[in-house]
């Protein structure tokens, strides 16, 4: 697994700049035709990091929308999400959180927009490996029901492989949006 998730990481390193924006962009048409925006949702995304795409596009449609929209903070071993405002620090991993006083749960979120490594036509993700979004969505799977957050994985096609190995914490999303398909 280590070593298809370096090459998966490089493969989305390898991706030139123009190309990057044009796929970001792409992730904002593929998103309105699956999801239902609405105001008074709770919406979190991510910064971009290593190589990610980048899901700005999506976040600046929001922010016109007047759609709440949150990115994840670290607490321990897992993530909270904080409103995003003007301030931000950078976490034990370089990442910058927003410093905000409106933290709330995953499970208090409507749409969870998150990154990925790389997925498979299951639906499937592997992440950076240290498990953060797992620990913090396990209730997903404990509650069969949960409906709330939507899960939906951003990623770049070449980041689709045919199949992950799938470990009794992961937990599935229920959508992966690339630029050039819906899953």
């Amino acid at each position: 697994m280590k070593a298809l998730r370096q090459l998966l990481r490089q493969k989305r390193l390898d991706i030139n700049p123009s190309d990057r924006v044009k796929f970001a962009k792409q992730l904002l048409s593929q998103a309105q035709n699956i999801v239902n925006f609405e105001n008074g949702q709770k919406v979190a995304l991510y910064l971009p990091n290593n190589g990610e795409i980048d899901p700005k596009y999506i976040e600046n449609f929001l922010k016109n929308q007047g759609i709440s929209t949150y990115l994840p903070i670290l607490d321990d071993k897992s993530l909270n999400f904080a409103k995003i405002g003007e301030n931000f620090r950078k976490n034990r991993f370089g990442i910058k959180e927003p410093i905000s006083t409106d933290i709330i749960n995953a499970d208090q979120l409507d749409i969870l927009f998150m990154p990925l490594v790389g997925f498979d036509k299951d639906k499937n993700r592997i992440g950076m490996g240290g498990g953060f979004y797992d620990r913090t969505l396990a209730f997903k799977k404990q509650q069969k029901m949960a409906k709330n957050p939507k899960l939906i994985g951003l990623a770049f096609d070449c980041q689709q492989v045919e199949q992950l190995e799938v470990q009794e914490w992961d937990v599935p999303l229920d959508v992966i949006i690339t630029p050039s398909q819906i899953l």
